[in-house]
């Protein structure tokens, strides 16, 4: 079963010793419509202006304008079309949680792959480059998969994380270590057990 979800950011829990741990808010949605392969086609707020493109799909389920934004995610079984219930996660251990990585744009070789670079000194002009990508006579190409500079980041990371609380009357899901993504980023929790 999944739920949508938005990180609020990182704390620490006050035992000794302290647990950092991410906090992360259920976004209220509505369950649509239920498909026959076990998915459902859930409404919830995006926060972005109205969009006329979508407005026939609230006008066809019967929702508010505030739920402007679609996707489909995996459901229990029994579940009907309303409110999508969070009660599930009070009873949850672990959780596999989809965001987005924060996207650092076009970088270089040294930023993105960890490489050493040139010497620092005595007019080289090696620097941060990251030098020689080709083989001799054969094959005469580049090599699929070099490392090389391009976009770093942005990219959808699936993590495992202990469930420590879950605050259902504010709907704020507390778990062990790390979430990928910035403050802010929406994304997926699926229950593991």
């Amino acid at each position: 079963m999944e739920f949508i979800v938005e990180k609020i950011g990182m704390s620490r829990t006050i035992d000794v010793p302290s647990v950092p741990v991410t906090l992360l808010k259920v976004v209220d949605a509505k369950v649509c419509e239920v498909r026959e392969d076990g998915k459902a086609v859930v409404a919830y707020n995006s926060a972005k202006k109205i969009n006329k493109a979508i407005e026939g799909q609230q006008n066809k389920f019967g929702i508010s304008k505030e739920f402007n934004k679609f996707m489909t995610i995996e459901v229990a079984e029994g579940t009907e079309a309303g409110d999508l219930n969070p009660a599930p996660l009070a009873e949850a251990a672990v959780v596999k949680t989809s965001l987005n990585t924060k996207g650092r744009g076009f970088q270089g070789g040294m930023k993105r792959h960890g490489f050493g670079g040139g010497p620092g000194s005595h007019g080289h002009r090696f620097g941060r480059r990251i030098g020689s990508i080709g083989n001799a006579e054969w094959p005469g190409r580049v090599q699929k998969g070099k490392k090389m500079p391009g976009q770093y980041g942005n990219t959808k990371v699936t993590v495992k994380n202990e469930v420590i609380s879950f605050d259902a009357e504010n709907g704020i899901l507390v778990l062990k270590g790390s979430i990928p993504g910035h403050n802010g980023a929406r994304g997926l929790v699926r229950i593991v057990k």
